[in-house]
């Protein structure tokens, strides 16, 4: 069904300056409360499914978490390229909550199976603050994409970093009320994702994507003009009436990127980022443990992994700046480069703690570089028309890779160790940089076309 979104081409021009920092504002402090609410979950997940089911298919339990917020994305771009971003974004709180939900009741039901649909489920909050930094951008001027994504992606550093410290209140607090113990988080992620949807649905008004849409149409040329009237007369103008296309699915978004060397670049940098990213971080625990006792291993995993996340996240203002100052592809080149570093200083480190620390930083750092870039120059690549769709596509390549690099990390630093998982990680990366150099067209293509 398609949205009908006309309007006259009289009709005064809407404040964009004004609509879009109400929409920066919005979805910063909802990416809060998200990031707060997938964090909370996360932090206690792998011990509750251990619990549950056994330490054996913890990981797995975690996985389904990504995998479900790789194949959410599918419905939810669906949507939004028909109904606009509002419906969307609330529709992954909302499915992310109900995930929460089930989680608490297998706790309760100890019932296994429950528990991998629950966090199937779960994934739709990471989904919503996923889709979120390309929301910032449906009517950010060009000069400005890269600094007002990359401020969305900053906001989930304050959630991830305040997340863990609630998770022991929230425990304490549903244990009194009768819940299993390390249930009690999943039940506040479920009330945080619902508030972050309440939000939404109520201010996300109006919709940045229809009015990006709007103004596109508005804005196009007209080559048929209507006649003039007896009399000379001109007659009124007629309305712009701007639909989503048909079958702006996944089939037309990749048949969209196959056309657009940009497209295909940014969707190669997020993923390939993303891929290498998950695969050195998810063993750096267990690199740990084959060097340090039980007692010391969680506190210089937290340490290590904070310093990570803080690459990844803090900085990500300053890479969005350089993202609009030096470009697209010149950032993504520097994010490819802090990868291999990264991978190189981790995997030569030994058992070396503050090198290994290093390594994560710069992990960090260099996923950001891709991440940022990557998406900005996606956003601006394909035309607003099938624009959700394509980034729905590129956040299931990006999850799916992510869910299959933690998968076969574990079998190469099994049978072959540490070293050789950064080696592998950095051979991932490296044809990132053959594709970054190739020259290709950056402006956004025309609407019509």
């Amino acid at each position: 069904m398609a949205t009908d979104l006309t309007a006259p081409r009289t009709a005064a021009r809407p404040d964009v300056a004004s609509i879009q920092r109400r929409t920066l504002r919005l979805l910063f402090t909802t990416q809060i409360i998200g990031g707060i609410g997938v964090t909370i979950g996360i932090s206690v997940g792998a011990l509750l499914a251990a619990r549950i089911a056994g330490t054996a298919v913890a990981g797995v339990a975690q996985s389904a978490g990504v995998v479900g917020a790789a194949l959410l994305a599918v419905p939810v771009t669906r949507i939004m390229a028909r109904h606009g971003r509002r419906p969307g974004l609330v529709l992954a709180y909302t499915v992310g909550a109900v995930g929460g939900l089930l989680v608490v009741l297998a706790a309760a039901t100890r019932w296994v199976p429950l528990i991998f649909v629950g966090m199937l489920l779960f994934g739709g909050g990471t989904a919503a603050n996923l889709q979120a930094r390309y929301t910032a951008v449906d009517l950010a001027a060009p000069a400005r994409r890269g600094r007002q994504l990359s401020l969305i992606v900053w906001a989930t550093t304050i959630g991830a970093v305040a997340a863990p410290n609630f998770a022991a209140l929230a425990d304490r607090v549903t244990t009194g009320w009768g819940l299993p113990a390390l249930a009690g988080p999943f039940a506040f992620s479920a009330a945080a994702f619902v508030l972050a949807a309440v939000v939404l649905l109520g201010l996300l008004r109006p919709d940045p994507l229809l009015t990006a849409r709007r103004l596109a149409a508005a804005e196009a040329p007209v080559t048929d003009a209507p006649a003039p009237a007896a009399g000379g007369a001109t007659p009124a103008a007629a309305p712009v009436t701007v639909r989503a296309p048909r079958g702006a699915g996944m089939r037309a978004a990749w048949s969209v990127v196959r056309g657009q060397p940009a497209a295909r670049l940014g969707i190669a940098a997020v993923a390939v980022g993303h891929l290498v990213m998950v695969a050195v971080m998810a063993m750096t625990p267990v690199r740990l443990g084959e060097s340090h006792a039980d007692a010391d291993v969680l506190r210089l995993v937290g340490i290590v992994l904070s310093l990570h996340i803080a690459g990844m996240y803090a900085f990500s203002p300053v890479v969005g700046w350089l993202t609009d100052r030096l470009g697209r592809r010149a950032v993504i080149l520097g994010g490819v480069g802090l990868l291999l570093a990264a991978c190189a200083v981790a995997g030569t480190a030994g058992h070396h703690t503050p090198r290994l620390s290093v390594g994560l930083v710069l992990l960090g750092l260099g996923w950001s570089g891709t991440m940022v870039a990557g998406s900005t120059l996606l956003s601006e690549s394909v035309s607003a028309a099938v624009r959700p769709s394509v980034q729905g596509l590129s956040d299931l390549i990006m999850g799916l890779a992510g869910a299959g690099a933690a998968v076969v990390s574990g079998f190469v630093m099994q049978f072959a160790g540490y070293p050789v998982l950064t080696l592998l990680a950095a051979v991932a990366a490296a044809p990132l940089v053959a594709l970054a150099l190739r020259p290709v067209p950056t402006g956004a293509p025309d609407e019509e076309g």
